[in-house]
């Protein structure tokens, strides 16, 4: 291996006041076993509201030559820090990480190692939880049910347990920088790119300090827009519905005609008719809350927004100071 060779850590960060010290110095203990590796480290801050971007700007200027940093002029999401990190990464080998130590320092060594070794037969060395011990049963039970669910309807595979935290070669790293959506979901796009990837499995880890900034119902709604990206089905659903809704509507007339020409029983009135309208028009709506999900989708890439806007990094500091 040349000296020359750089490895890049990206973090995005998100009000990680509280362990982003405790990161620095951990991944650095790591770091120093790396033989003939230069290390850089790019943290970007996704619009925090505590002392981060402070913290980071006391990093930058304590460790000029291998710290850098990048700060949104708002939050726009995890996604955008991800892509901004990449996008600021000139290693010849690029890891994300998380900067809650929820993704183990220690395995940095290995992931490298491993790259080194390869001869370029592996481009991606991810790693998995093969636990989930420590998080509520309940998002582990809905984290489960959600890659069985996009793994049975998505032509893309998306590994039960995979995390972010993944050390990849600067092929597949451009890869990913050339798509450049706008709605993003890091996990589907890692595999969509294809390039061989290795995975390493871990127990997880709590976080060190402070408190995740992920709720159930944002979870929730991320698990969405990864179905959305990758797969169709659900505008499948929406037809199928329509059909057996039209289908059901044939029974249920041929049924009342029966009773009324045969038997000599009218149906009653109102309850009946109000049920009709309430299930079709609920079928209706859901059908075309489906749709609307995939046209918002669309709208918004239309507007080819800038995926992220930076306020301020390690460069431009002086000037917003001044």
């Amino acid at each position: 291996m040349n000296a020359t060779e750089l490895l890049s850590i990206v973090v995005p960060c998100y009000n990680e006041e509280e362990v982003l010290p405790i990161f620095f110095d951990a991944v650095q203990k790591e770091c120093e076993k790396l033989k003939n590796c230069d290390v850089e480290f790019i943290f970007v801050n996704d619009g925090s509201k505590d002392k981060t971007l402070h913290l980071l700007r006391n990093l930058a200027t304590s460790y000029p030559t291998t710290v850098r940093y990048v700060s949104f002029s708002r939050n726009f999401g995890k996604e955008a820090g991800l892509y901004a990190g990449l996008e600021h990464a000139k290693g010849d080998y690029i890891v994300v990480m998380d900067a809650d130590l929820q993704d183990p320092p220690e395995l940095l060594s290995e992931m490298l190692q491993i790259l080194q070794e390869s001869n370029g037969e592996i481009d991606c060395v991810g790693t998995r939880r093969v636990t989930r011990d420590g998080e509520p049963p309940i998002r582990s039970f809905f984290a489960k049910q959600f890659y069985k669910l996009i793994n049975h309807i998505s032509d893309t595979d998306i590994v039960d347990g995979a995390r972010d935290f993944r050390m990849m070669t600067r092929q597949m790293v451009d890869a990913i920088l050339s798509i450049t959506e706008y709605n993003r979901f890091s996990k589907g796009i890692f595999s969509w790119v294809g390039f061989n990837t290795h995975y390493l499995d871990y127990k997880n880890k709590e976080r060190a300090a402070g408190e995740t900034s992920w709720s159930f119902w944002q979870l929730f709604k991320y698990s969405i827009d990864g179905i959305v990206a990758y797969s169709d089905v659900p505008l499948s659903i929406a037809s199928i519905t329509g059909f057996l809704s039209f289908f059901a509507s044939l029974i249920l007339a041929l049924i009342i005609i029966v009773r009324t020409l045969v038997f000599d029983d009218p149906t009653s009135g109102w309850p009946s008719l109000a049920c009709i309208i309430l299930a079709i028009g609920g079928m209706q709506l859901f059908c075309l809350g489906i749709l609307g999900k995939y046209l918002g989708k669309m709208f918004l890439e239309t507007k080819k927004r800038p995926i992220y806007i930076v306020k301020e990094d390690e460069h431009s500091r002086g000037n917003l100071n001044a």
